[in-house]
């Protein structure tokens, strides 16, 4: 077995791993990165990248369509479902030199692609290798969380993991989970031609404002995607292709008693934190369901040992991940302090519309600060001109603030919203009342605009109330 020394080890190459191990080897540590599967990690294999890739082949295959209210009119479509994740495939191996092992070599990173465990709180073991570190940082991200439904193990589904790579079309795509990853791919999918039925035990999209999901509800339901929500699954059959209509052989029981045939099921039920492998009680090192157990500067109960991205317990976000890094080479590298902030992240479900969020919900705001307290702004999009005049007048801005005028959170659904929250999440980490929105020059016309004219209308009643006419008529006396 091979030894090293190194600075710092870093068990994980998806976005938080990589981020810090750049930015530390340029900045002159040793850095040694495990990674026993493929660098870039989720985010760029099966997560982020490939995802969004095939939600653009939908988008395209959905505005190709006729627009007679343009005065276009266009020829039946021909979706080449095999071409689509062909699209995907080239998206993915186009980022992926920037993730590689060789870049990140050139770079001044030892690279080892192999899976890495802890031998104690100091050292780190793969098959062939033996590290010894200072300091210690675990980004092992985080994997698709099966549930324990009766049957699912006897039947073929995909995950986030394995469905990008299936070039064959389903006939009927049901879905499992109606969070983020199950709203993106029901989508997509059927605007690539795919039956698509979302099951939902609760709510979809439960923790964004429910008043704009309602509106994307809508929108997908007139796409064509069925949206059964309050019933779980209870247990998953198979039938033979011989009995099965349209190749839809699995059968899915719902707690309410339906029973739906699908030819492929789709697993979206959330994730679960990837430490497995890592042999963390080795270290003695603190964890939970949700992940490493760490404080405010990301550390584990063992000070040299740090967690970022999906594995420290926190919001599963790539963005986070990269933020972590910053943190954490702060830490290390400069030896400050620094601790994170989660007042304000952003997050975005890439559908179309996109819906977007940043800071407090409304219910959120109502129980820290009291319901009395607090007003909620709203800019719906039938009134943008650019909205109407792109037809896509389905969405909102919706902004709540303090009575005060300090921003604690916005949502947004809107094309593009995930670019117009970025305003949002500098006002808030800024500390910004409204007014500085409200007095924002915006370009015209623009879906931005909408921004403003919500923030504009947290004055509305004073400026247009009967003591400001009176003072006004007063004014103009002079």
């Amino acid at each position: 077995m091979k030894t090293i020394k190194a600075d710092i080890v870093i068990i994980g190459a998806g976005s938080g791993g990589l981020s810090l191990a750049a930015g530390a080897a340029q900045m002159g540590a040793h850095v040694v990165l495990f990674e026993g599967s493929a660098m870039g990690g989720d985010c760029l294999n099966s997560g982020c990248v490939p995802s969004k890739a095939l939600l653009a082949a939908g988008k395209a295959a959905h505005n190709a369509h006729s627009k007679a209210n343009f005065g276009v009119h266009v020829a039946d479509t021909k979706i080449d479902f095999a071409a689509a994740k062909d699209y995907v495939d080239t998206v993915i191996g186009t980022i992926a030199p920037h993730d590689s092992v060789a870049r990140f070599t050139s770079l001044g990173v030892t690279v080892i692609s192999e899976f890495a465990r802890f031998k104690t709180a100091h050292i780190v073991v793969s098959d062939t290798y033996e590290v010894t570190a200072k300091y210690i940082v675990i980004a092992t991200g985080s994997t698709a969380s099966v549930p324990p439904i009766s049957g699912l193990d006897s039947v073929p589904y995909y995950t986030n993991e394995t469905i990008f790579t299936d070039h064959d079309k389903p006939d009927h795509l049901v879905i499992i989970g109606g969070g983020p990853i199950g709203i993106e791919m029901a989508q997509a999918h059927c605007r690539l031609g795919v039956k698509v039925t979302i099951i939902e035990a609760l709510a979809v999209m439960a923790r964004d404002d429910q008043e704009l999901v309602s509106i994307l509800k809508n929108q997908l339901i007139n796409e064509g995607v069925t949206i059964i929500e309050g019933a779980g699954v209870t247990k998953i059959t198979q039938t033979t292709n011989s009995v099965a209509q349209n190749n839809e052989n699995i059968n899915v029981q719902l707690a309410d008693g339906q029973v739906l045939h699908a030819s492929h099921l789709l697993v979206a039920a959330g994730r679960r934190p990837a430490l497995e492998r890592l042999d963390l009680d080795a270290a003695g090192i603190k964890h939970n369901r949700a992940g490493i157990i760490t404080d405010e500067r990301l550390r584990a109960n063992k000070k040299h040992i740090f967690a970022i991205g999906d594995v420290a317990g926190r919001q599963q976000f790539t963005h986070i991940a990269g933020y972590h890094a910053g943190i954490v080479i702060r830490n290390i590298l400069f030896k400050l302090p620094a601790k994170i902030d989660d007042k304000a992240i952003p997050w975005v479900t890439y559908c179309d519309p996109e819906l977007a969020h940043v800071g407090l919900t409304t219910d959120e705001a109502h129980a820290r600060f009291g319901a009395d307290r607090i007003r909620v702004l709203k800019a719906p999009l039938s009134g943008n001109d650019r909205a109407i005049a792109e037809s896509r007048t389905e969405g909102m801005v919706k902004v709540i603030t303090h009575k005060k005028g300090h921003i604690l959170g916005a949502s947004i659904l809107a094309p593009n919203a995930g670019e117009m929250i970025l305003a949002w999440a500098v006002a808030i980490t800024a500390g910004q009342k409204i007014g500085t929105m409200a007095s924002v020059i915006a370009p015209y016309p623009t879906y931005g605009d909408a921004s403003k004219r919500a923030a504009g209308s947290f004055f509305t009643d004073k400026l247009f109330s009967p003591r400001m006419r009176r003072i006004v008529q007063f004014l103009m006396k002079f």
